[in-house]
């Protein structure tokens, strides 16, 4: 590997020894994603990219994802906000670094935008990218995904987005660390099981929303 290439996946090396920061090239990261591509091309399947950096797994499964979208409902723009904003909040990250973080939602801001532009300039809904804001807010955290933790010692939390009759979204909040831990059963108590008749364990939410049409969620915070 070259001294160029190397230099391209680092910042510097005080961050490499500080916190172990060193960024996967392009053609990397559509390899190992190639080995999950039926995964990436749902519009609604979730990852989680746990040191997530300036967002370079996360740029390219949205791009995955935003040309599902725009080859199915490019011929309506109504359709394809609906599953923009579905893939979109299909996406998370988290990031120990803050300009990492800010880095990572505004490049996946920007090819959101940069789509929805591209067919819909002259009937561009300001409130439709205001609510791709608000998404990335919630689903890209500042924080530590070993200890589980935010920045301010909090528990990271995701908010789960679904999709409602059409559109309707339902926001859900949920506990990294309650979605992580083993969970003891009473077995007087009705649970539901798995193909191998294990019990499957059900998270339960810290917080939920009223259910709200997707473009207004910004304003149910």
């Amino acid at each position: 590997m070259s001294k160029e290439i190397i230099e391209s996946q680092v910042k510097s090396k005080e961050r490499v020894t500080d916190h172990g920061e060193v960024f996967t090239n392009k053609r990397e990261v559509n390899a190992m994603l190639n080995l999950v591509k039926q995964e990436t091309e749902r519009i609604d399947s979730r990852f989680l990219e746990p040191a997530c950096g300036t967002g370079n797994f996360l740029v390219e499964i949205l791009e995955r994802k935003l040309k599902v979208v725009e080859a199915r409902y490019k011929k309506s723009q109504l359709e394809y906000e609906r599953n923009a904003i579905t893939a979109l909040s299909s996406v998370y990250g988290v990031d120990i670094l803050q300009d990492n973080v800010e880095a990572c939602r505004d490049r996946l801001l920007g090819i959101f935008t940069k789509y929805y532009i591209n067919h819909y300039k002259k009937d561009s809904n300001q409130e439709f990218l205001k609510a791709a804001q608000f998404i990335l807010s919630k689903n890209i955290i500042w924080g530590d995904a070993l200890t589980m933790k935010t920045i301010e010692e909090k528990p990271i939390t995701f908010s789960e987005w679904s999709a409602v009759n059409g559109s309707m979204l339902k926001r859900r909040d949920f506990q990294l660390d309650k979605l992580l831990e083993n969970v003891e059963y009473d077995d007087n108590e009705m649970n539901l099981f798995s193909d191998h008749q294990e019990p499957v364990f059900i998270p339960q939410p810290v917080a939920e929303f009223p259910l709200t049409h997707f473009l207004k969620i910004a304003e149910n915070d």
